[in-house]
């Protein structure tokens, strides 16, 4: 058992499913600072970012093993944003 794969993005895909099929809105809390993670860095906080990942606010949303990415618009500026599963704090 120990080839086991982390049970995190199974977990963040049916979190974000879940929430999606009862109408609300997913947020996801990133740790902005881990190598990867690919974000608008002016609205990082204390290392953080909350990012909307609602089918309205993203364009392309992938839910991968290994990273969440999707195009999103930040101040009016389309911007590609690529997550690594790992930088997922909280959804």
């Amino acid at each position: 058992m120990d080839n086991m794969t982390s049970n995190q993005p199974y977990l963040l895909k049916a979190f974000y499913d879940w929430i999606v099929d009862n109408g609300l809105t997913p947020y996801i809390v990133v740790d902005a600072i881990l190598p990867g993670v690919e974000v608008p860095q002016q609205f990082v906080k204390e290392d953080q970012i909350v990012l909307n990942i609602s089918p309205s606010a993203c364009v392309n949303l992938h839910i991968e093993l290994d990273a969440i990415s999707f195009q999103a618009r930040f101040s009016g500026q389309p911007m590609q944003v690529y997550v690594p599963s790992i930088a997922v704090s909280a959804i």
